[in-house]
């Protein structure tokens, strides 16, 4: 059985209301290796994480908790950043060299079309907020 979820431990930074922020660290399957010391490719980043949560006054600063998110809402991520617009490019890219038949005009309106889809995100980056929220839960010691 999968779990559909992903978690990651870390510490709450802010609280404003219900909004916290909470600091993670993001590492790579390499950063967790016993020999990163010897290899170069070992990274980790701190990152914050914005959280809305109607019990957010039940957390102090500095305190551990889990943040939890959907693994489905990644691959939505990938698809929304990655994917679509690479179809997109490539798709455009044909259509424009066929009707076109210059390489340099071709590849420059494929990009072009790449501006206004991401601006259509951009606007709607509220409701991808909302769709993309992850949870806290306090780990109990």
């Amino acid at each position: 059985m999968t779990n559909n979820t992903i978690k990651h431990l870390g510490i709450v930074e802010n609280i404003q209301g219900s909004h916290l922020s909470v600091r993670i660290v993001q590492t790579s399957a390499c950063a967790a290796c016993s020999v990163k010391g010897h290899c170069s490719s070992a990274d980790s980043k701190d990152k914050i994480i914005d959280i809305i949560d109607t019990a957010a006054a039940s957390y102090q600063v500095g305190e551990n908790v889990m943040v939890v998110g959907e693994t489905s809402m990644g691959m939505q991520a990938v698809a929304l950043a990655f994917i679509i617009p690479f179809v997109l490019l490539i798709f455009t890219l044909f259509l424009f060299m066929a009707l076109i038949e210059n390489e340099l005009y071709a590849a420059l309106l494929s990009l072009a079309v790449l501006v206004p889809y991401y601006y259509i995100l951009w606007l709607n980056k509220t409701r991808l907020k909302q769709k993309f929220s992850f949870t806290i839960k306090p780990i109990n010691n």
